[in-house]
């Protein structure tokens, strides 16, 4: 590969990479300024009234606009999952400008990668590389607050328990969690408060609360909340059984990764093994390893071995990766 080559695609992925960015961030400061003159309008529309005209569903819960172009697909399972993804991320990013990134990544990548090696199979297998990196990376965010979340449960709902213990009513009990638990339980309560303040039906925020927040701990928090609100009970006992029984899971997920460290060692050195033997060979006799790459068979039996290992460390991951 001449380093002109290199060099061009490098220049043309910064360009497209750059100027996304700046699109991103133009788009994202155009639409705060369309949510905050709508908040105006319909602040000013309530103070002309008097009256409660705009129903909470409208003004609470959070959808693509009637205006915007993905407003057609919004009902498809594809575009619902990933504006879910964006949210149980909170990454901060609108759907439109986490689609333009993802689509400007991709271009600039499949530029480079073109430009590079002069082969339209790495241009395509470049950009869709990048193009799925900010989905990863929402992944990532996902699965990390979620984890947070989880492990910062059961304090908030020892919190619960004992406000309810003092007599405080179930949403006094919400606020406390809200202003004294941790960042990331606390937000979670906190916008569920604040809905339910502002008009929402109380069940209908639980709902939507567990919607945000798809763990199963919580979904047995909020059922038992239900339950107790139809057909009573001690509350408070209850909560102090969920609890016990989440930090029982913790307790039985800490001892399984124990258990599963050895398949998991075994996994991360079965994975970096061909590089570096690779690399090592490379650096002994460069002539032997580059038939890999200019031999058309050596080029189907690399990128083959690629996806191989690629499926041999997500196999060795499912294996040990033990749900409890």
């Amino acid at each position: 590969m001449p380093a002109t080559g290199w060099a061009s695609g490098v220049v043309v992925f910064l360009a497209v990479a750059l100027g996304t960015v700046s699109l991103g961030l133009l788009w994202e400061w155009w639409l705060e300024q369309s949510r905050r003159r709508l908040i105006a309008k319909q602040l000013e529309a309530l103070q002309r009234e008097g009256a409660t005209t705009l129903t909470p569903e409208r003004t609470l819960v959070r959808e693509i606009p009637a205006g915007h172009w993905l407003a057609p697909l919004a009902h498809l399972g594809p575009v619902m999952d990933l504006h879910a993804l964006l949210e149980q991320a909170h990454i901060g990013l609108s759907l439109q400008t986490f689609l333009l990134l993802s689509v400007g990544l991709a271009l600039g990548a499949g530029c480079m990668g073109y430009l590079a090696s002069g082969t339209v199979i790495a241009g395509v297998l470049a950009g869709a590389l990048f193009g799925m990196m900010p989905g990863l990376y929402a992944h990532r965010q996902r699965r990390r607050r979620m984890q947070l979340i989880e492990e910062q449960l059961p304090e908030a709902i020892d919190l619960l328990g004992r406000a309810i213990r003092a007599g405080h009513p179930l949403t006094a009990g919400f606020k406390m969690i809200s202003d004294e638990a941790a960042p990331e339980v606390a937000e979670v309560f906190r916008r569920m408060f604040e809905e339910q303040r502002f008009g929402l039906p109380f069940d209908d925020t639980l709902y939507a609360m567990v919607d945000r927040v798809p763990l199963v701990d919580l979904r047995i928090l909020v059922t038992a909340i239900l339950l107790q609100r139809e057909v009573g009970g001690n509350l408070a006992e209850n909560l102090d059984n969920i609890a016990q029984t989440i930090r029982a899971r913790f307790t039985i997920r800490r001892q399984i990764r124990v258990h599963t460290a050895q398949g998991r060692l075994s996994g991360y050195i079965l994975a970096l093994l061909p590089p570096v033997v690779g690399m090592a060979i490379f650096s002994l006799n460069p002539d032997y390893m580059l038939t890999l790459f200019h031999d058309p068979a050596g080029k189907v039996m690399l990128v083959t071995a690629c996806l191989f290992q690629v499926l041999g460390y997500l196999w060795i991951r499912r294996i040990v990766n033990v749900e409890i």
